[in-house]
């Protein structure tokens, strides 16, 4: 069983531990080692799209490790801004000696093996726009392995909304899975998953991921297998909702006023009592990565 947590917790657990146990640079460099150690960079031709943010921070810190490893790479860069670890890490890469370009509408992605997408992070939410838009579309029609870091870029980490959204081969989450990458349509924009653990202290559950046996509702003292279920699918969850409610609230909401579980279904399918919420696997689970 797995956590997988809202944006607001990851923020808040991520700001925890840098103010109590890790400093943000650390986990910056255990994030783009994360990276580096789920995917083959043998042999590869690599492209880093960064944005301005710390996603693009954890970007220029995974240009370093290749450029140490003798890994071809070239940094793209969407935004001329840099957070301040991402700045850090930005001045080690062009130390190392990779390349930094700025994307354009021209800036031609087709000669990479790879394109790392660190443009946009889980705090991302409402349309894409200007370069970053361009930059996305330019990632989703190359022929390239596309990894996306954290998230996929575009998508809102609540809900897997967006548009348009990075179409990746890989997705290597950052401390937990995000409730919105086990949502509607995001389940189609990743392929592999995978959550690189690199000491984020949670403060708090949201809800989990589990296999539909492991699901334990003590509070209702309700089963799957009864009778007190209620089904609905995505959009009849969707058309109960209102202003900033996800799915997860909608259906936590209705069971607690119901007193039923209520299951949405879909590849993830959500369950819940209102107290606890699963969405439940079926097949493998993403793996887990421990970073050191």
């Amino acid at each position: 069983m797995q956590n997988v947590i809202t944006v607001a917790t990851m923020r808040d657990s991520d700001a925890h531990t840098i103010a109590e146990y890790t400093p943000s640079r650390e986990l910056m460099h255990r994030a783009a080692l994360g990276v580096y150690q789920a995917a083959d960079w043998t042999g590869k031709t690599v492209a880093i799209l960064t944005g301005g943010g710390n996603n693009g921070g954890d970007g220029y810190a995974l240009a370093a490790i290749l450029a140490g490893k003798g890994i071809s790479c070239r940094l793209y860069r969407v935004s001329e801004k840099f957070s301040a670890d991402g700045k850090f890490y930005y001045d080690q890469a062009i130390e190392a000696g990779v390349p930094a370009d700025v994307f354009t509408k021209e800036t031609d992605l087709s000669g990479y093996d790879i394109l790392v997408d660190c443009l946009l992070g889980t705090g991302f939410n409402g349309p894409v726009r200007g370069l970053f838009y361009e930059a996305i579309q330019a990632i989703n029609q190359s022929k390239a392995y596309v990894i996306s870091v954290d998230i996929n870029s575009g998508m809102n980490g609540d809900t897997g909304k967006g548009g348009p959204v990075v179409k990746s081969d890989l997705t290597v989450t950052i401390g937990y899975l995000k409730a919105g990458m086990l949502l509607g349509d995001a389940v189609w924009s990743i392929g592999k998953l995978v959550v690189a653990d690199i000491g984020i202290r949670l403060i708090r559950d949201d809800y989990f991921l589990a296999k539909p046996e492991e699901a334990v509702f003590p509070h209702s003292d309700l089963s799957l297998d009864g009778d007190h279920v209620t089904l609905l699918t995505p959009g009849e969850a969707e058309d109960l909702s209102k202003a900033g409610q996800t799915i997860p609230d909608v259906a936590q909401e209705l069971a607690l006023r119901s007193r039923r579980l209520v299951r949405v279904l879909g590849r993830y399918a959500l369950a819940t009592d209102g107290y606890r919420t699963y969405f439940l696997e079926g097949g493998e689970y993403p793996q887990v990565i421990q970073v050191d």
